[in-house]
């Protein structure tokens, strides 16, 4: 099985419809999940070094390079002309793919140009071929060797014949393939032979595997606002459940999606915790066009307490449909509060969707207590969100992208600059370079935990890029003077690594796990240096201090990291919230 898998472009812009597919707006966390997601799909151990000549599957890191614009105004990928500088380039967009290749050791890569049919758009739409033939050869020749579409099978042999591109061209391609059919075993005798030639539902909805999927959906939910500690609520109250997002099971899986082994909305999810559970969808669909507030008010003023379950959904973003605004859809901002003014205790808020919302009126309105956000959590996402709300599990999450105002949406999308301008008054774009206000900051997640750092040791204060006498910076009018990580060559490199341990203390009322980011930031900002970045990431679960502490495994971090390409750096410092 070829699997046309992870997508790792970075989530460079909020609106990006398939910004729900990546793991976010990080380079190095894009590149670290490009490396598991890739040893995982082809049988690799998860610290690599195993994998021999066979694949379990042939996955596909896509698609190169620097792709994150489907349709917005009028523009289409199909003929989009992403103008990246060679900054941007080197320590934001290539970073993923160089991992995935080097260290996940990828059988395949998806160039832009390489989706179905997408040969002929080099000709039939962006003219840079003069014929079909002139984009096949032009294709094969750059070392593309497979194409979904029918074009290449109906202009082929014309090229040949005109003289584009030779049979040795084809053969190329050709060994290419067939040596990754090879991998797989399919000319090793039947199929149902092989290790994996009788999977069956059975198999994929395992046990273990459902299990797997609800720890996953645990993990990925954010708290985002917990007010006065509204959650985790008791489960003897009457509640009432609100929402175009509440009973919608599909709305879960996100895109590319098989059939799930169960489907769990996160109203039935409630209802196997409390006994009295009133629901209304409130509007008539995500959309929100039409919404119902009086008898959403009526069933506030007559519960408990009220979980409102808003957002987006595959209407709103998808492959091909790009956002054009950052609020909630239609009336939904209206529903939430009037039903938050009507409740008679403060709501809970939880977000469906893959790319950011601007909910600031939520974050700052007293009558909304908590909100969660909860991406599009597939089929166990129902479950884990009520096991999240009545306290059976304590949140971790931390966002993966900055959620950015409404007023980013005055930034076309086709910019793809990356820092920030201000002659121009460019914001920037992700946490790194972005000088805009935030709806939250990436990295944010809070906790019903209280948790606490120490830094017990740094064996480097300071760094510096400029020691080497031998090295010349290069002068940009756009990026001032940098150098190039290749060519300040892997020695120079290596002397710039540093460790840090960070002591993490747990003093809440429950275990939890909880994910500590280590961030390195300049002292003295330079233009176009990152204002900071992440340089280390580690969850580990922790016990509450009345709990029994396990000496394997004491809290300690530590971490050891190379220095990010064209960052000057003299501070370490870690987050917590």
């Amino acid at each position: 099985m070829t699997f046309w898998a992870p997508n790792i472009n970075i989530f460079r812009d909020p609106r990006w419809g398939r910004g729900q597919e990546t793991p976010g707006e990080d380079p190095m966390v894009t590149g670290k999940y490009a490396v598991s997601y890739v040893r995982g799909v082809q049988g690799d151990s998860f610290e690599g070094g195993k994998l021999g000549e066979t694949l379990q599957a042939s996955a596909c890191c896509k698609h190169f390079t620097a792709y994150d614009l489907d349709r917005w105004e009028g523009m289409t990928r199909y003929v989009f002309n992403a103008r990246v500088s060679v900054q941007d380039l080197a320590d934001t967009f290539q970073p993923p793919f160089r991992k995935c290749i080097e260290e996940g050791r990828s059988s395949g890569i998806m160039y832009i140009t390489s989706d179905c049919d997408a040969v002929s758009l080099i000709h039939d739409k962006q003219g840079y071929a003069k014929s079909p033939e002139d984009a096949v050869g032009d294709v094969l020749k750059a070392g593309m060797d497979v194409n979904c579409g029918s074009y290449l099978q109906k202009h082929t042999k014309s090229a040949v014949e005109h003289k584009k591109l030779t049979e040795n061209d084809i053969d190329r391609a050709l060994t290419n393939l067939f040596s990754i059919r090879m991998r797989l075993g399919l000319f090793n005798g039947s199929p149902v032979q092989h290790p994996f030639g009788n999977i069956g539902s059975s198999h994929v909805c395992s046990k273990e595997h459902q299990e797997l999927a609800l720890e996953a959906a645990r993990n990925g939910i954010v708290l985002l606002k917990n007010s006065a500690k509204l959650l985790p609520l008791s489960k003897n109250k009457i509640i009432g459940v609100i929402g175009p997002n509440a009973d919608a099971a599909q709305t879960l899986l996100g895109n590319y999606a098989g059939p799930p082994c169960i489907s769990i909305t996160p109203l039935h999810a409630l209802r196997s915790y409390a006994k009295d559970v009133y629901s209304l969808p409130g509007c008539d669909s995500v959309a929100c066009s039409t919404v119902s507030i009086g008898k959403a008010v009526e069933l506030a003023k007559s519960v408990d307490y009220v979980i409102l379950f808003v957002g987006l959904d595959q209407t709103q973003e998808k492959e091909d449909k790009d956002r054009e605004e950052l609020v909630l859809p239609g009336k939904q901002q209206s529903l939430i509060t009037s039903v938050a003014k009507a409740a008679r205790k403060p709501v809970i808020l939880v977000i469906l969707s893959g790319g950011p919302v601007d909910i600031t009126f939520a974050k700052y309105d007293r009558n909304i207590g908590s909100i969660l956000w909860a991406g599009y959590p597939g089929q166990a996402g129902g479950i884990a969100l009520a096991e999240i709300v009545f306290g059976d599990h304590n949140p971790g999450g931390r966002l993966p992208i900055t959620w950015y105002p409404q007023e980013f949406t005055k930034v076309p999308m086709t910019n793809m600059r990356m820092r920030s301008d201000p002659v121009s008054s460019y914001p920037g774009r992700t946490y790194r370079f972005y000088q805009g206000r935030k709806v939250f900051k990436f990295g944010y997640g809070l906790s019903y935990s209280t948790y606490s750092y120490e830094v017990l040791s740094v064996n480097k204060n300071q760094i510096y890029l400029n020691q080497s006498n031998n090295l010349h910076a290069v002068q940009n009018k756009d990026l001032g003077r940098y150098l190039s990580v290749s060519q300040m060559g892997t020695e120079n490199c290596e002397k710039l690594k540093f460790s840090a341990t960070i002591g993490v203390t747990n003093s809440g009322e429950m275990p939890g796990k909880h994910p500590v980011l280590l961030f390195i930031q300049p002292s003295r900002p330079r233009p176009g240096s990152p204002m900071k970045q992440l340089v280390g990431f580690e969850k580990r679960s922790l016990a509450t201090p009345s709990l029994k502490f396990d000496p394997e495994n004491n809290g300690n971090l530590t971490n050891s990291k190379s220095m990010p390409k064209f960052l000057q750096v003299d501070k370490l410092y870690s987050e917590a919230y």
